[in-house]
């Protein structure tokens, strides 16, 4: 669960790749060069990039911490087979 302070951040964060997609397709619509849209849609991933990063640090500082100084070594095993996961699916 995020704190109600990163909840906020990521929401932010969100809208503003929101109103970029948008904005990418009003480009598209217009019939804008090719390269200007492939920058803003670069812009979008990266800014979508750093929210899943934001998440990801606050997982790792609550969930995963917590499983790491519990007595539960089956908690230990759950929390780094989901890290491995999350790895694998932001590193493609």
């Amino acid at each position: 669960m995020v704190s109600p302070a990163i909840k906020d951040d990521v929401d932010a964060r969100l809208k503003r790749v929101a109103g970029q997609v948008a904005g990418i397709q009003r480009m598209v619509d217009d019939g804008r060069y090719c390269v200007d849209v492939l920058v803003q849609i670069a812009a979008a991933r990266a800014a979508l990039a750093k929210v899943g990063k934001v998440l990801l640090e606050s997982h790792i500082q609550t969930c995963v911490a917590d499983a790491f100084t519990s007595d539960d070594e089956e908690i230990r095993a759950e929390r780094i087979a989901e890290l491995v996961r999350i790895f694998e699916k932001n590193s493609a």
